[in-house]
């Protein structure tokens, strides 16, 4: 059941892509689910960081990118390819096999797209979920990947609009992190 569970959901995914290459996901958080559940909690903690990284790294510049706060930080770009090695980790915890992408493959526009979608995928999975203890493994529980990746994308996301203002480009002041949505 988890197989074919996931199978569907890359495939919406794919799909929903494939028709529409300019729409990323996670421009608004999508509708709440109706109930509460393991799965669905956890999907919308998905959501939230998706939509927060949608924002974070939407209208970035070159110089933007490139922006280090002193000789020993991150470029705000090198923090984004360590969102995208989390968003593979977490996408690679909820699916058996997964192909990881490499990111020096990749331009900026590629890594945020390939990211909304790992992030768009695993919130996917888990909203169909009652029960996220199948993601446990023999290495560590799925509480960890709340407390490690998906908290660590959250903060790093944070790293981003700082860097982005530090670089005299502000995160768009219209963007409503409680409500999932684009005030107008």
């Amino acid at each position: 059941m988890k197989k074919v569970t996931i199978l569907l959901a890359l495939t919406f995914a794919s799909m929903v892509m494939a028709q529409n290459e300019e729409k990323l996901p996670f421009y608004e958080i999508p509708e709440h689910p109706e109930a509460y559940t393991a799965g669905t909690v956890a999907a919308r903690l998905v959501d939230g960081l998706g939509f927060r990284y949608y924002w974070a790294t939407e209208g970035l510049r070159p110089e933007d990118l490139s922006y280090k706060p002193s000789v020993s930080g991150r470029t705000t770009e090198e923090i984004i390819d360590h969102i995208f090695g989390l968003s593979n980790f977490i996408l690679k915890s909820v699916i058996e096999k997964g192909e990881r992408t490499k990111q020096t493959e990749l331009s900026f526009e590629e890594k945020r797209k390939q990211t909304l979608m790992n992030f768009k995928t695993v919130s996917d999975i888990l909203r169909t979920m009652n029960d996220v203890s199948q993601f446990d493994n023999d290495r560590f529980p799925f509480w960890n990947i709340i407390n490690g990746p998906i908290s660590d994308a959250l903060w790093h996301c944070g790293q981003v609009v700082m860097l982005r203002r530090a670089s005299g480009n502000p995160f768009n002041s219209n963007v409503s992190v409680f409500s999932g949505k684009l005030r107008e």
